[in-house]
């Protein structure tokens, strides 16, 4: 019993081959449909109230935590 994978014909290699091609073009184009669908949604997104206060409250964190740091840098010396 010879349980060694063989070599197809060439023929039958070059079928191969094109089917994956095809099959990589064609995830090729969902994967640009989902990153311009992805984009859409992300710029959506950016209009959105909610995005924007939660924009506003992380500036606002972050300046609060600035100022924090700042002040023990002044006490401490």
């Amino acid at each position: 019993m010879n349980n060694q994978p063989r070599i197809p014909d060439p023929e039958t290699r070059a079928r191969s081959v094109a089917k994956m091609r095809e099959v990589c073009a064609a995830f090729d184009e969902q994967i640009a449909v989902l990153d311009q669908l992805s984009a859409q949604i992300e710029a959506e997104n950016q209009k959105s109230p909610f995005y924007l206060y939660c924009q506003r409250r992380k500036q606002q964190r972050a300046a609060a935590e600035t100022q924090v740091q700042q002040q023990l840098m002044v006490s401490s010396d």
